[in-house]
């Protein structure tokens, strides 16, 4: 395979794809790769320096924030905010979106970003990595008027989306409406290289993916819907894969096929991901590689999200798995 890298293959793509593209967006990504590329070398070396463990305290989300997670977030910020290609920046570890004052170089894009999406297993060497999801603002909105609610805006109007997974290699997958391309880091020079062109998942595949420590805590029709793989009648069960760490479980999931399963419970009853910052992009993604995904009723790109850091339930992956697990939701009446 030719060593085409990812910048030459996004400019090869505007080109046909965007023959009046202005250069703008190729610079944001441009920044992009450059944060994740900075991000991955300090998470390899996480165990020689002193960024390992906990901060002690809350992000927004509730939860623990660990030193890495501080660090990518700054990293992505500082990258997106000064690239001049974006007017506002969203990220999962603050309160609010930052807007770039209209007196300071802006473009014409918003970027929501979970800056180190699996934090929680860093310690343990886990694969984590960087979801990312990119709106372009419209011309005719003017930019004194921007604000979150102006930003809003469902996953159908995404112009582009990803993530950067931080594992035995570190890797660079994302679409911009037209298939889904995977890149690989080649440390020896600092790029990513094209490695997984045009990808597919299976209309079925090997694996389901589910947390059973919530079994207890689903309805009767996520149970039975999860029983549909791992106890199914007929034919032979299908074998359970599940990390933990949502980038890691999707990236498998995109590239061998299956379900994964991220429910509502009743210890969450609007479920746990975030709409705009996990949900939105990788069913970006997964509809450009040909599966699906829901909350559990309906598509997830059609939800006009209410609020910064709504939180939806997800069922993501093949799009003939999906399917299975909607006819079970029909039986017990969930849709």
């Amino acid at each position: 395979m030719s060593e085409v890298t990812a910048i030459e293959h996004l400019i090869a793509s505007q080109r046909r794809w965007s023959p009046k593209a202005t250069g703008q967006f190729t610079a944001l990504m441009h920044d992009l790769i450059l944060s994740a590329k900075i991000i991955s070398r300090n998470v390899n070396q996480a165990g020689l320096v002193d960024i390992l463990g906990a901060t002690g305290s809350m992000n927004v989300q509730g939860e623990q924030v660990q030193k890495l997670d501080i660090f990518a977030n700054n990293t992505l910020v500082y990258r997106m905010q000064s690239s001049g290609s974006v007017c506002a920046v969203g990220s999962e570890e603050m309160a609010d979106p930052f807007f770039v004052p209209e007196n300071e170089p802006h473009g014409h894009y918003v970027i929501f970003f979970d800056p180190l999406d699996g934090s929680s297993n860093i310690d343990v060497g886990v694969s984590i990595g960087t979801i990312f999801s990119i709106y372009r603002r419209s011309d005719d909105e003017n930019y004194w008027e921007l604000n979150s609610d102006a930003l809003l805006r469902p996953g159908l109007e995404q112009v582009a989306a990803g993530y950067f997974l931080y594992g035995s290699s570190t890797m660079l997958v994302y679409s911009t409406g037209h298939g889904v391309n995977g890149f690989t880091l080649d440390s020896s020079i600092g790029e990513f290289l094209l490695t997984h062109p045009n990808i597919q998942i299976p209309r079925i595949g090997k694996y389901y993916s589910a947390n059973h420590g919530y079994f207890n805590y689903w309805d009767e029709a996520t149970q039975k819907a999860v029983h549909s793989f791992s106890r199914p009648i007929g034919y032979a069960p299908r074998p359970t894969r599940y990390v933990g760490s949502l980038v890691a479980d999707f990236h498998r999931t995109l590239l061998k096929g299956g379900v994964f399963f991220y429910p509502e419970d009743s210890k969450h009853p609007r479920g746990k991901l975030r709409l705009m910052y996990e949900a939105n992009p990788l069913a970006f993604l997964a509809e450009q590689a040909g599966g699906k995904a829901i909350d559990g009723k309906i598509r997830i790109l059609e939800k006009t999200p209410t609020a910064i850091h709504e939180r939806t339930p997800l069922i993501i992956g093949s799009a003939d798995d999906v399917d299975q697990v909607i006819d079970v939701y029909k039986q017990y009446g969930k849709i």
